[in-house]
């Protein structure tokens, strides 16, 4: 006869499990502690069938093991017309007194005879009016209503135990994952680019910006070419940013900076023991990047033998860890950058030519600084305040002359070189004017025995002097966007008082607001054309 008084024990013994496996598994033994009871079983709802995920029993063949879960009833579907699955369908609870020896109350009578089972009871485990799963229970005596009622209550706990220990799996699997995304996140804060924003008006960068525009909307893989330091990953955040993913992770793989050996594992993950010092599983950056972009930084630099297993993954979006057999399944968009030639290292046989079509996609080819010379002045002015600001010192003045300087100078380094000449330049200038330390200009060698003739000097006329002063006045106006007051204005620009320069433009009979007016039009009339 059962004891009542034990449930409450049980059911503490079953709450105090952290794990869903652990759970279940106190909940088959503990049922099977009960006097009379030969095997009792858990299947859990996992879509359109149940599935075994725990067993516990007292067989009476020695050989036999009943804490299996692979055996032929480890999955049934609802549709099956077995107890369990009917059970499942309906959310009602099934009870058989006595077996006798009829198939339609057990599948192998032969089986049940041998084991000498009486009664069969199965419970659905629900909560909140869902079904989880079924409790199924084989007695070697026969079933009364006080058992009956024991098996209710103690399933109803049940059900609670097992909806608790999937929630304490989410929410750790969630804090994993969340723990994972923060570190990536303040390794990315590190070493992000300092560039804050897409600064520039030139033709050239307006160009790439509106091919940016263009394909952010798509989710078609992105190769940025350019030369080194032209801002290749801004650009990518910026096609993430805009993009229909930009809520999910934009993940960076410097593909320069890994080893040789440890870029399947930096790509795809591994599992605990699948390499030497694989001390716990890993999850790689395409999983990390799932259902946002991911971009590959130098992808020139990735091995020959790993592009073949690039190229399933944006083929097929699958992949399998290092280490395991399970195929996983992604769904990610692929940014890539180079400073290579990458139609060259393919006809040198160092790059895969399918590979290649199928990151570069829609190419983007970046403009070098020296190409788009008229925005190095909001260049220079952004990273003096940002690198003041970084650094608690006030903002010096930037001279006109430096900002010729800067835009005469050919930056082979690009806009990283140029950020670092600035940072170099506030740090130099203790409060006071900015010195741009860049190398002066070289003077072309004089022809062989010129040394000894002594140059001539070249006579301006008035007229020829009012025409250049007149034309350097345009150029300071048209750079200044005809403002002729305040930092960046013309007057700024040419090192005099704007006083003088408006007296100037009254005495050469310019109008800034003409000619502004009249470059809009003309702009306008040829955009219409």
């Amino acid at each position: 006869m059962i004891e009542s008084r034990t449930l409450p024990a049980v059911v503490v013994a079953i709450a105090e499990q952290r794990s869903l496996d652990a759970v279940l598994g106190a909940i088959t033994s503990s049922v099977v502690s009960q006097p009379d009871v030969a095997l009792a079983r858990v299947w859990l709802l996992d879509g359109d069938a149940l599935c075994l995920r725990a067993s516990a029993g007292r067989p009476l063949d020695s050989t036999a093991d009943w804490g299996r879960i692979d055996g032929a009833f480890r999955r049934i579907p609802l549709s099956s017309p077995l107890k369990i699955g009917r059970i499942a369908r309906s959310g009602e609870p099934e009870r058989v007194d006595r077996l006798g020896g009829g198939a339609q109350w057990v599948q192998c009578p032969e089986w049940a005879r041998r084991e000498r089972l009486e009664s069969f009871a199965g419970r659905p485990l629900t909560f909140r009016g869902e079904v989880l799963g079924v409790l199924g229970v084989f007695r070697r005596a026969g079933l009364d209503d006080e058992w009956w009622a024991w098996l209710r209550a103690f399933s109803d706990a049940a059900a609670i135990a097992v909806a608790n220990a999937r929630a304490l799996e989410e929410a750790e699997s969630l804090r994993r994952a969340l723990e994972l995304e923060r570190d990536y996140l303040r390794e990315e804060v590190r070493d992000a680019g300092a560039f804050g924003e897409i600064l520039g008006r030139s033709p050239a960068l307006t160009r790439v910006l509106q091919e940016v525009d263009t394909v952010a909307t798509t989710d078609s893989n992105v190769l940025i070419l350019g030369e080194s330091g032209t801002g290749k990953e801004l650009v990518a955040r910026a096609i993430h940013q805009r993009s229909r993913r930009a809520a999910k992770p934009l993940v960076k793989v410097n593909c320069g900076s890994i080893p040789r050996e440890l870029f399947e594992s930096e790509f795809f993950g591994h599992v605990r023991g699948s390499f030497t010092g694989a001390l716990r599983d890993r999850v790689g950056r395409f999983r990390l990047a799932n259902g946002g972009t991911l971009f590959l930084d130098e992808v020139g630099e990735i091995p020959l033998d790993l592009q073949a297993k690039l190229l399933r993954v944006l083929q097929e979006g699958e992949f399998e860890r290092v280490g395991d057999d399970a195929t996983q399944h992604v769904d990610v968009r692929v940014i890539s950058a180079t400073n290579r030639e990458l139609s060259k290292e393919v006809s040198e046989g160092r790059f895969r030519l399918d590979l290649f079509y199928r990151l570069g996609v829609f190419p983007i080819e970046l403009p070098p600084l020296r190409a788009r010379r008229g925005d190095i002045p909001d260049l220079v002015g952004h990273f003096v305040r940002q690198c003041c600001a970084r650094m608690h010192v006030p903002t010096p003045r930037v001279p006109v002359r430096e900002l010729e300087r800067a835009a005469a100078y050919d930056w082979p380094g690009n806009i990283r070189e140029l950020q670092n000449v600035v940072e170099r330049a506030v740090i130099l200038a203790r409060g006071g004017a900015i010195s741009l330390p860049l190398p002066e200009p070289q003077a072309a060698p004089l022809p062989s025995g010129a040394e000894d003739v002594e140059p001539q000097s070249e006579v301006i006329t008035d007229r020829r002097w009012r025409e250049l002063e007149r034309s350097n006045i345009l150029r300071a106006l048209r750079r200044a966007d005809f403002r002729l007051w305040g930092a960046g204005g013309a007057a700024d620009l040419l090192g005099v008082n704007a006083a003088t320069l408006a007296s100037r433009l009254k005495k050469l009979g310019i109008r800034a607001r003409d000619l502004k007016s009249e470059l809009t039009s003309s702009n306008g009339l040829s955009r219409r054309r």
